[in-house]
């Protein structure tokens, strides 16, 4: 991908991680113009994934899973041919605002004072930008050589894939959290907005029924990771889920989206519940 005329690349290499993202994959890369390198990693697209990305001035490079570890974010840290020490993870129903774009390139241009950072996300729901509710931190900012995905012992959990789900990467130094925002925004449909949160609630239920920690030892922003270790002991989850949203954080703000995202989230906590159940039968744990 080339530099723009008046300013250099920043020294940054992206990954998105993909697989049939047509809908979305153009308006991704479309915001990565700014980055030196950017690397699009397919699971085998049946549809036109990989045509776009390739278009775009995407490097596209195939990633087929063997059934075991690294799965498909360690892999591509561990295999591609990266330019760069420094890699920020986008997944392809995202977009980069350009103020962190630009907060990005002054930060490597003065040096990162910190090896791993948090970004905050917009979230859309309901053709909404949920302005209350959950706010979401994700470690998409690292340094490569500072950065891993640990095993979580889920190669039973077949509905998750190739790919880490709901992971941090475990950061070797000190994490930060940027001041700008990426966007979500998947252009799919609810349909398969409730179809991620079932493969996801499987892979949850399944560590949990383990007595696994979710994320054990990956960094948390701010007081979250206290926040999380309380949550873990708490009865009623789906509840407590519903009213955190939609009335402590004020999801109420955000009208009819907000009030169905606080559901879907205590939903997705309800699944969680019985699937453990289900599992510790099946397994006799």
């Amino acid at each position: 991908m080339e530099p723009t005329k008046t300013q250099a690349s920043i020294p940054v290499s992206v990954i998105v991680i993909t697989r049939n993202e047509e809908k979305n994959i153009a308006k991704c890369l479309n915001r990565l113009t700014a980055y030196d390198e950017v690397f699009v990693v397919d699971s085998a697209s049946t549809d036109r994934t990989q045509e776009i990305a390739r278009g775009l001035g995407a490097n596209v490079v195939e990633f087929r899973w063997n059934g075991q570890y690294p799965k498909k974010k360690q892999w591509s840290l561990e295999n591609l041919p990266f330019r760069n020490d420094w890699v920020l993870w986008v997944d392809a129903d995202e977009e980069v605002y350009p103020e962190l774009t630009e907060e990005i390139r002054e930060l490597m241009r003065v040096g990162p004072p910190y090896q791993g950072y948090f970004v905050a996300y917009d979230y859309v729901f309901m053709g909404r930008v949920l302005k209350h509710g959950q706010q979401i931190y994700k470690l998409v900012f690292h340094d490569r050589r500072k950065g891993r995905f640990i095993e979580q012992d889920d190669l039973d959990v077949k509905t998750t894939g190739d790919q880490e789900v709901h992971v941090h990467p475990r950061i070797d130094g000190k994490v930060g959290v940027l001041h700008h925002k990426m966007l979500h925004d998947d252009h799919d449909s609810l349909h398969h907005y409730f179809d991620r949160h079932n493969w996801y609630s499987d892979w949850e239920a399944a560590l949990r029924a383990k007595k696994l920690a979710v994320n054990s030892g990956a960094p948390q922003p701010g007081v979250r990771g206290m926040m999380k270790r309380v949550f873990d002991r708490l009865p009623g989850k789906p509840l407590l889920v519903f009213l955190y949203s939609f009335v402590f954080k004020a999801g109420a703000l955000d009208g009819s989206s907000g009030f169905h995202y606080a559901i879907s989230k205590a939903v997705y906590y309800w699944q969680i519940g019985i699937k453990i159940r289900e599992y510790r039968i099946k397994n006799r744990l």
